[in-house]
């Protein structure tokens, strides 16, 4: 009976089946010596007792050269020695076999070959080890291939840090340099980036106006990126131009939304919250009014150590609406006292582990412990805080005034 042979062409050639165990036999010894892979047997001292023609022509050698002449570590590198003794030979004598390890071979020529090894200990029918048989694959290819993934990591690397670097140049750009306090005050600010690789849209400002008043701003434009970048430039310098004009708040806010409003059919349409305020001096300190929309309330410590919320409860986003609702309070900064102002990315902090938010409560208690202070001492204080919260997903802005020492 004869047993179907793979097709040439269209026909068929019959073989024997009594001829494939003659075949197999036949051809053993040249699977070993002609495998695609490296093959070698070495004694329990790493004596080379057996090594295939693959080997020895990727090598460069003889097998008169090796075949009871060299150890297998012999043809490690320096390090790959170093590897072989501290790590390689200690897990095959634990584990009896040792898979897939990458190591380089030194040629008779001195040059490298990189390699991935494999090694058994063959044991015989008393179970005692009797020698090591090691199957060695071209990792040249593979290394290759290695060298140029790390590369192209690199390379997105250097480009992801020079991405960050201008956005951090960006973001500093739509900040003020330094803060001019005014004059018998202190001031502080700092600003969290909660991602290096997205620009965010909190902004402040503080600057002096005519008669000697002062403007003060801390919004938060909604969105990341550079359409909420281009929001909050034309946010800070509307402001400011408006505030020169404007003397009261609630003006200079109508003006920023009517700004705002102009692109609300784009798709670049941005809106924000924020915190406009004046400051204007008097006998005794000085006196505050403030105009909100939609903005967290900002924090008064007292110098008798109370903290006062300031809330401006029913102001409404700017940008959102044709015809804002904005809401202002007055208030009086006396010597000690210590407004605080942020954006709401401090409040949905995460307080830890857990979901759970930082939220105004917690702000307020936290506060309390400061309180009296001064701006810097607040502002530090705070940022010591951010370091010590969970996850931070938004930005973070801090600006404080305080009035002479607490």
């Amino acid at each position: 009976m004869t047993e179907p042979a793979p097709r040439t062409g269209s026909r068929r050639i019959p073989v024997q089946a009594s001829a494939f165990p003659a075949m197999l036999e036949d051809n053993i010894d040249d699977l070993y010596d002609t495998a695609p892979c490296g093959n070698l047997s070495t004694l329990l001292d790493g004596t080379i007792a057996k090594i295939n023609t693959t080997l020895l022509g990727w090598l460069g050698y003889t097998r008169e050269e090796l075949v009871g002449q060299k150890r297998f570590s012999d043809l490690l590198t320096v390090g790959g020695r170093l590897y072989h003794e501290t790590h390689f030979a200690p897990l095959l004598q634990m584990r009896g076999e040792v898979n897939g390890i990458a190591l380089e071979l030194r040629r008779a020529d001195g040059s490298r070959l990189p390699v991935l090894v494999t090694s058994a200990i063959k044991t015989g029918i008393d179970g005692q080890p009797m020698l090591i048989r090691t199957t060695v694959f071209d990792a040249r290819e593979r290394r290759a291939y290695e060298q140029e993934l790390l590369h192209a990591r690199r390379e997105a690397d250097a480009e992801r840090e020079r991405l960050r670097g201008l956005i951090a140049g960006l973001q500093h750009s739509l900040l003020p340099d330094m803060l001019l306090a005014p004059p018998g005050m202190r001031a502080a600010a700092y600003y969290h980036m909660a991602s290096a690789d997205r620009i965010g849209g909190d902004f402040y400002d503080l600057f002096p106006l005519d008669g000697g008043r002062w403007g003060f701003f801390l919004g938060d434009v909604c969105g990341k990126g550079l359409a909420a970048a281009a929001t909050t430039a034309a946010a800070r310098y509307t402001l400011r131009t408006a505030a020169a004009y404007e003397p009261a708040p609630a003006a200079v806010l109508a003006h920023l939304n009517t700004v705002l409003r102009q692109g609300y059919d784009s798709d670049s349409h941005r809106h924000c919250t924020v915190v406009f305020g004046t400051l204007v001096p008097t006998a005794g300190g000085c006196s505050i009014t403030i105009a909100g929309g939609g903005h967290p309330a900002p924090m008064l410590l007292r110098a008798d150590g109370t903290v006062e919320a300031q809330p401006t409860t029913g102001g409404t986003l700017i940008g959102s609406l044709r015809t804002p609702r904005i809401v202002t309070r007055t208030l009086d900064l006396a010597p000690g006292d210590t407004l605080i102002l942020y954006s709401d990315g401090l409040l949905e902090a995460h307080a830890g582990p857990s979901p759970e938010r930082y939220g105004e409560e917690a702000l307020q208690a936290f506060l309390a412990g400061l309180a009296p202070t001064t701006a810097p001492a607040a502002v530090d204080a705070l940022t010591g805080l951010l370091t010590t919260l969970g996850h931070i997903d938004d930005d973070v802005a801090l600006m404080a005034l305080s009035f002479g020492a607490a």
